[in-house]
């Protein structure tokens, strides 16, 4: 079974009594103590933008998180800070774990699906040493990008977006039923009055590109493309302004853009769907 190395990305385990609810409070998915596929989450800024996101998911009596490696050592910090006198412990497992991937259930490590489209394989946590046989590849990278989902540190920054912005409202990332979280006023209204306009897409045809690069229509530019993997990317655009999804460039050469599977909106639509999730 083969597991590809994330050396990008950083674990942490969350365990204690009131963790669930400490994390509940904090973060914007349904947090619950129920094996299963790990769900998106996101830790927001009180302005609504994302500081951090990754997978949680309940394992062994304990919730595993991880998060990319720019933003994990503020992450840690803020959920020390959140935790108070909270009964929990926060482990960072940054000197401890790795974290990988597999097209396929391996038998080793935590081990998650990931929850958040079909095709994109399972999240491991598993000690170092168990990890020094894990390969080096691009297969996470592929089946993210082909299923349209945007992760920080390949495709946006800390703080360079809101969870509608990366479709987090549509793949179960936000629990609009659920109690307050931080950020969650932000999010709350740009969800029931229908503003999000920044949208992820897939580009395809890229001949030059770069992370960042400008995606051109009109003489205008209407989003950046993230990392790029035989020509493809996800990027972030502005739906609103995409009146032709093949007549886009990307550094003079034309792509073409095209919506996820799961998406709920479309090009030139200035609003989206407001339906609970």
């Amino acid at each position: 079974m083969t597991i590809e190395k994330r050396g990008d990305r950083v674990a942490f385990r969350f365990s204690g009594p009131d963790a669930t609810r400490l994390l509940g409070d904090v973060l914007t998915p349904p947090v619950l103590e129920e094996n299963g596929p790990a769900r998106w989450f996101a830790l927001l800024a009180p302005q609504g933008k994302i500081l951090a996101e990754g997978l949680i998911g309940w394992a062994d009596g304990a919730h595993w998180v991880d998060v990319h490696a720019s933003v994990a050592e503020n992450f840690f910090k803020r959920m020390r800070m959140y935790r108070l006198r909270a009964k929990m412990e926060i482990e960072s497992l940054a000197e401890t774990h790795a974290v990988g991937w597999s097209p396929e259930a391996p038998e080793t490590g935590i081990v998650h699906c990931d929850g958040r489209a079909e095709g994109l394989g399972y999240r491991v946590i598993a000690p170092i040493a168990e990890a020094e046989s894990w390969d080096e590849g691009d297969g996470q990278a592929r089946a993210r990008i082909a299923t349209g989902i945007a992760e920080m540190g390949p495709d946006f920054d800390a703080e360079d977006g809101f969870p509608h912005d990366i479709g987090m409202d549509h793949l179960g990332g936000v629990d609009f039923k659920k109690g307050c979280y931080v950020g969650q006023e932000v999010v709350s209204r740009m969800q029931h009055r229908g503003t999000a306009r920044r949208r992820p897409a897939i580009v395809s045809g890229i001949a030059s590109g770069a992370r960042g690069d400008a995606i051109m229509l009109d003489g205008k530019n209407v989003g950046t493309i993230g990392d790029v993997v035989d020509g493809t990317a996800v990027a972030i655009v502005r739906i609103d302004k995409v009146s032709d999804p093949n007549a886009a460039s990307v550094n003079g050469g034309p792509v073409s853009l095209a919506l996820p599977q799961w998406a709920r909106y479309d090009f030139a639509q200035s609003g989206s769907d407001s339906q609970d999730q």
